[in-house]
């Protein structure tokens, strides 16, 4: 009879998240890399006549018109002016192409998925947005889930194709 205990599965390696963080104010956000397609300078926003409150303009992305929404005035921030580090990170949200204002695009880094904890009560977020909170050495990374931070009505306006 062999002694010991049965062969037990080795134990998984908490799996690595790959961010791009950016800062709305005093905090630090983040976007799984997946989700952004890219990263761009402030441009000119074309302000769309009757358009949502959620949607600040539309911006034309080599030939492709975007819709443009300000994550500050979407989290109930007070305004910012924008300066040089304004960005505009386009993602999609549901099969849409749309881009989110933000006041500055930080750095691009991995943290393991053990030290992102689920939402609790965080001041000035809806929680229903937020996938979790990361740990990052002496800070905290607010990690959005792009999926929610629109409502299932505004994106179905954002879905509408405008007509001829």
């Amino acid at each position: 009879m062999a002694s010991g205990t049965p062969d037990a599965p080795a134990p998984k390696e908490p799996k690595l998240l790959q961010l791009v963080t950016f800062r709305l104010g005093e905090e630090e956000y983040a976007l799984d890399i997946l989700t952004v397609r890219e990263i761009n300078r402030m441009m000119e926003i074309t302000r769309v006549p009757r358009a949502p409150d959620f949607i600040e303009g539309v911006v034309n992305l080599r030939g492709n018109v975007i819709p443009v929404l300000d994550l500050r005035k979407r989290f109930g921030l007070p305004p910012r002016e924008r300066d040089k580090s304004t960005r505009i990170i386009v993602t999609e949200v549901g099969s849409r192409v749309v881009g989110f204002i933000v006041d500055m695009v930080k750095e691009v880094l991995r943290i393991r998925s053990d030290t992102v904890e689920p939402p609790g009560e965080i001041t000035g977020v809806d929680a229903e947005y937020i996938l979790g909170v990361g740990k990052v050495e002496d800070r905290l990374l607010i990690l959005l889930d792009v999926d929610k931070v629109l409502t299932r009505k505004e994106k179905q306006v954002l879905e509408e194709k405008p007509g001829p």
